[in-house]
């Protein structure tokens, strides 16, 4: 914790500066401290204690310039938050010190309308930037399953892919990211414009290594997605017709499989009857009449469920990736996930962790580009009996060849592919010197 002399100093710089929102109530400070980390028992009991000691919401450059200059020289940690949507404790400060709210910061600075390229600030509200994205017939590439709440530059730190993966990867992808322009945590900060190739190392870092103050995003073409629900009785047949479909000739926006103990404990939004596995998919126009065809290939029960309306909040984006997780420890908080890659063949995998783990373990699976090929990411719910036996069930799917994104850990690298990111750290080096951002989070740099 920091110095009480030094927390009182900063109060005094903060409060001076008439485009500082300056929070130290003690509700508050708790409320900005955390984000979703409970989805995970292992961070819940890690993080519960974890608070900052000063919260500030900055409304312009000149403000995020006078917070980096003063915790710099005071040397106190900065940790940069979104809208707490995270589910890896990405803005929980380790070790006490500022919160820096970014909401405030929500402008669209610039569209090329002829490219698409979308130039915005980092508090902006994924949901609002596709509002106005859509008046100009585009939409964003890749989203999370909280789109309606998540800020576009939490996406960016703390994200990796999500609604929009099955056709266009992560966003890690080259291509996706062109710029960033980023405030230095130093005495004197400077603002600077980063590349595409110079903004990798700030790209999923969980606000580590740069203040992120604006970012130049490619969208796409806008799309009238059609929802489409295929019921499946057998699962071999199930996973089987999720390969197909992802891997037809035709736009996907979502491409989920859900095992049939999920789908009896999701919101029921359609009256859809339970008992089968189902599968989910946001589909262009076109590709509707494919879907169809392949389910009969299967013995799937088709239904088209129409246009997607997104005013309403309630449709399959709700239903997938990390929202059907929070749907389920809605009624049952037992419930805990993991994240992986599969490996291929998947069914071998999926089948014998199914038959070593039982009804412990259920199965949900999203369709993701990996490199250029189509592949299968799953999200297990997994029914917490203790660090040691979801440890048991990591490494059974470590041995069976899954590559594993673990939720339950704290640094960038070991929620990743485990190895550290050289790019990432030499980042934290060039603009965080004094290694204050977000303290604890980058292994590279503890290391």
């Amino acid at each position: 914790m920091t110095n009480p002399e030094i927390i009182a100093e900063l109060c005094d710089e903060f409060a001076s500066f008439d485009d500082i929102d300056l929070i130290t109530t003690q509700s508050e400070l708790v409320r900005f401290s955390k984000d979703f980390y409970d989805y995970s028992p292992v961070l819940a009991q890690r993080l519960k204690n974890c608070c900052s000691e000063i919260v500030v919401r900055p409304k312009s450059l000149e403000a995020v310039q006078l917070i980096a200059s003063t915790c710099a020289r005071k040397k106190v940690s900065l940790t940069i938050r979104g809208s707490g949507t995270g589910n890896y404790g990405q803005c929980v400060p380790l070790h006490g010190g500022v919160v820096m709210l970014m909401n405030s910061l929500s402008n669209i600075r610039h569209f090329d309308k002829e490219t698409g390229v979308v130039t915005v600030e980092p508090g902006c509200l994924i949901s609002d930037l596709e509002r106005y994205l859509s008046l100009h017939g585009r939409q964003l590439r890749l989203m999370p399953s909280t789109w309606r709440s998540a800020s576009i530059g939490g996406f960016l730190s703390g994200g990796s892919g999500g609604i929009g993966s099955v056709r266009w990867g992560f966003l890690r992808d080259p291509g996706h990211l062109l710029s960033l322009e980023i405030i230095t945590l130093e005495p004197t900060p400077k603002k600077l414009k980063l590349n595409a190739l110079e903004a990798e190392g700030l790209n999923h870092a969980y606000g580590t290594n740069g203040i992120i103050t604006a970012i130049t995003l490619c969208t796409s073409q806008a799309v009238s997605w059609q929802e489409v629900c295929i019921d499946s009785e057998n699962w071999r047949s199930s996973v089987e017709l999720l390969l197909s479909c992802s891997s037809s000739a035709i736009e996907l926006n979502l491409c989920s499989l859900l095992e049939k103990n999920i789908v009896e404990q999701l919101p029921n939004w359609y009256n859809l009857p339970h008992g089968k596995n189902r599968l989910l998919f946001l589909v262009s126009p076109d590709g509707v009449s494919t879907l169809e065809r392949l389910a009969s290939d299967k013995g799937g029960t088709f239904r088209f469920l129409g246009l997607e309306k997104e005013q309403k909040g309630f449709g399959l984006r709700e239903l997938s990736w990390n929202h059907t997780t929070l749907h389920l420890r809605a009624k049952d908080s037992s419930w805990t996930y993991l994240q992986m890659l599969l490996p291929q063949p998947e069914l071998n995998a999926l089948e014998e962790l199914k038959a070593r783990w039982g009804d412990s373990l259920l199965w949900h699976l999203e369709s993701v580009r990996q490199n250029g090929s189509q592949r299968l990411a799953a999200l297990p719910l997994i029914k917490w009996s203790g660090e040691k036996s979801l440890n048991e069930v990591i490494e059974n799917c470590k041995d069976l060849g899954a590559i594993i994104f673990n939720p339950h850990v704290l640094t960038v690298e070991e929620g990743g592919l485990g190895i550290v990111d050289v790019d990432q750290v030499k980042a934290k080096k060039k603009y965080d010197p004094y290694g204050l951002m977000n303290p604890g989070k980058l292994k590279g740099w503890i290391e």
